[in-house]
């Protein structure tokens, strides 16, 4: 199908969308984009949120597609459920050059997921600064915009949440004390946050508190403490996992003790996984075995000596 078709197709509201002419959008010349440009906003606002909750899907599942330009442009769209697909579309973009636009996003427009998806995708600048991968000064606007929105008076937790996920990874002064003070908030949504910043931290810090949290009776807590014993490789942790990857009530949080074992490695998670590669259940046992895949490719960790099968955790 010629380019003006697939556009044609795209902008009309009365035909079925058919995601295989939306390939035609990737890697667009000059003046393609162009044209897309004067052509997007006449289409309906309720026809260019379902083309962009398909590109960004395209563009999650396949390495060969770039929509990014589109992503770009759709960032100023009048419509908020546009703004925020585009911002979550540019998941992969590590252009420091767009850490402005995410910075108004965060501190200017009216809706709150919209300054949530970009206080979310602030993260990754946050982490590409402390490696040394992008200046410090667009690392450093960056970090002050999401301290901006947490100093917020009444801003959303929705917002406020993302923050403190994305903050995670600075090394900065006061960064921990923004960490356990989500953690100690009554809105476990926070706490949910405050564990997942927790694991971005590389702080071990941490470890006795993510302990304690492997017992949460709320399965989303345990499966962001599951999660962040993994990321931070936790090794006390690997006894409680075990038992976890076999016997947690929830399966998401079964999956992510799996997936923490094969993070922290050593003796215990390998026998731990191998288990749980002969349970029947059939999802678990492929998790288990993704997880062996990602230790070998890791390499074993640390192996130490545990507490068994206590839950005293020093």
């Amino acid at each position: 199908m010629e380019y003006e078709q697939v556009l044609l197709h795209v902008g009309n509201s009365g035909e079925r969308l058919n995601t295989r002419h939306l390939y035609a959008l990737s890697g667009m010349n000059r003046e393609e984009l162009a044209l897309f440009q004067s052509v997007w906003p006449n289409i309906e606002a309720s026809r260019r949120r379902l083309v962009m909750r398909n590109l960004v899907e395209l563009a999650e599942h396949s390495f060969e597609v770039n929509f990014d330009p589109i992503f770009l442009l759709a960032m100023g769209d009048e419509d908020s459920e546009v703004r925020m697909a585009a911002v979550d579309g540019l998941w992969e973009n590590e252009d420091q050059a767009l850490i402005g636009p995410l910075v108004h996003l965060l501190r200017a427009d009216e809706s709150p997921g919209v300054r949530a998806s970009a206080a979310m995708a602030l993260g990754r600048f946050v982490l590409l600064g402390e490696l040394e991968e992008i200046d410090r000064a667009p690392a450093m606007l960056a970090e002050e915009a999401l301290l901006e929105a947490l100093r917020q008076a009444g801003e959303e937790v929705e917002v406020r949440r993302r923050a403190i996920e994305s903050i995670g990874y600075s090394s900065a002064s006061g960064v921990r004390e923004i960490i356990e003070a989500a953690y100690y908030d009554d809105d476990e949504r926070m706490q949910s946050s405050a564990l997942f910043a927790m694991g971005r931290s590389v702080d071990p810090y941490w470890y006795k508190l993510l302990y304690q949290e492997l017992d949460n009776p709320n399965p989303e807590l345990r499966f962001e403490a599951a999660r962040a014993c993994g990321e931070l490789e936790a090794p006390l942790a690997v006894s409680r996992l075990a038992r976890m990857s076999l016997d947690d009530p929830d399966r998401e949080v079964q999956e992510a003790a799996v997936w923490a074992l094969g993070r922290i490695g050593g003796r215990e998670a390998r026998e731990a996984l191998e288990a749980c590669c002969e349970s029947e259940d059939e999802a678990l046992s492929e998790a288990a075995a993704e997880a062996l895949d990602e230790m070998d490719l890791l390499g074993e960790g640390v192996d130490i000596s545990l507490f068994g099968d206590s839950d005293e955790y020093e």
